[in-house]
């Protein structure tokens, strides 16, 4: 009877489980922390955005790095079928959202844990352990080696074990090393979906302020050309920029060098700047005795109103009848490109996904077997793969894990 081991119990690795029990396989989890997804319990702030309804082709067009590899895990494996898994098999009833976002209709994170560790009910776990290697002869998986020295012996083993992004779940970059020890080649790791850092001290006196409905817009000053530019939402922190906008925005930012990309906020995207001008001069008669700092509340929140002011170097007690047509026209048009020179990623620790991985060139795309080790697999985030926001990292290592678990015998 063919044995699966799968090493890590997070998103990839149950589903992986749960797919090879259907098929009768016999399975055993390894899983280093004492309950397996830790990192499925924090996603979406604790709510999980589970997948995202949209096409194969949309979710292709979702992924940043080697989308191509994924064509079969997608079509194998759509968000259409893990939404009828959860739904009428697991029992869990989910919900859509704005950009089509998927979540359990408990708004907690644990339901969709709950229902992926039931899904592998069946599989052997042990939890605690660290696998040490992957036991190989003759160019074939017979097992793994645990820290303590425990061998478990396998017919295959599929690695799970995530990227290096939220290390204090668990993800580490163990998959990396077992990786590497035979014979695969790991990409540079890098931080994706991971907010950045400006040295002015604008972001901090902007701090906490969250902006919506605004445009990001993210310019490469070595090509000239813009490499991401989305309407959404985002916030200011003490040490730069991060929100959903951003975070999306850092996935395109690669290589990242200091100050190489500058972000531009179009604080009114709904305004031309023709229009934008006509609504300030419109305040502006409506508060003609005012100074300028008083005259902006209904334009700008409060907290962006002296920055704003900062920019255009008007004095703040400067009365608005004495603004000038070009000075007015100055406010506008930084209003609608308010600019951040970008200086790093900030670490990796604090990144939603990893960046880089196991090279996808060296594991089939159709069964996610090594091309190096007969009976290796990889599922998940431990692979050269990444993608936006919006539930589409969960259902890579939902594809990738259901076509692992078909595979492995």
């Amino acid at each position: 009877m063919s044995h699966v081991v799968i090493v890590g119990g997070g998103a990839a690795g149950l589903l992986a489980a749960g797919t090879a029990l259907q098929l009768g396989k016999k399975v055993t989890v390894v899983e280093k922390n004492a309950r397996p997804a830790r990192k499925v319990m924090i996603t979406g702030k604790g709510r999980c955005n589970v997948t995202n309804a949209c096409s194969t082709q949309e979710l292709l067009e979702s992924v940043v790095t080697n989308p191509r590899f994924l064509y079969s895990a997608f079509n194998r494996f759509s968000s259409y079928d893990l939404i009828d898994l959860f739904e009428n098999h697991l029992k869990i009833p989910l919900k859509t959202e704005r950009g089509n976002r998927v979540f359990p209709v408990s708004d907690k994170a644990v339901d969709i844990v709950d229902g992926l560790v039931n899904y592998a009910k069946g599989a052997q776990f042990y939890c605690n352990s660290v696998c040490k290697e992957v036991l190989v002869e003759e160019n074939r998986v017979v097992g793994i080696k645990l820290q303590d020295d425990t061998i478990i012996e396998a017919t295959s083993v599929i690695v799970a074990t995530g990227g290096q992004s939220y290390p204090t779940t668990g993800s580490t970059g163990d998959g990396y090393r077992l990786a590497e020890k035979l014979g695969h080649t790991v990409t540079g790791i890098l931080p994706s979906l991971v907010p950045l850092t400006c040295h002015t001290t604008d972001c901090r006196d902007l701090m906490g302020l969250s902006l919506k409905n605004v445009t990001l817009t993210v310019t490469d000053k070595r090509s000239e050309r813009s490499v991401y530019s989305e309407l959404g939402e985002m916030l200011f922190t003490h040490f730069g920029l991060s929100g959903p906008l951003v975070l999306s925005a850092s996935a395109h930012m690669k290589p990242m060098e200091p100050e190489r990309y500058v972000a531009s906020i179009d604080l009114k995207p709904g305004l031309t700047l023709a229009q934008l001008d006509a609504r300030i001069l419109r305040d502006f008669q409506e508060n003609i005795h005012r100074t300028l700092r008083n005259a902006l509340n209904k334009l700008l929140p409060t907290k962006l109103i002296p920055v704003m002011i900062k920019r255009v170097k008007i004095s703040p007690d400067c009365k608005v009848n004495q603004i000038t047509k070009e000075q007015r026209l100055l406010l506008a048009q930084t209003m609608k490109n308010f600019q951040f020179s970008i200086h790093d990623f900030r670490h990796i620790d604090e990144a939603i996904v990893t960046c880089g991985g196991v090279c996808v060139k060296e594991v089939n795309p159709q069964t996610m077997e090594s091309k190096l080790v007969k009976g290796l697999y990889f599922a998940g985030e431990v692979l050269d793969v990444d993608a936006y926001t919006g539930g589409f990292n969960l259902q890579i290592a939902f594809s990738t894990g259901y076509l692992a678990g078909c595979y492995a015998e």
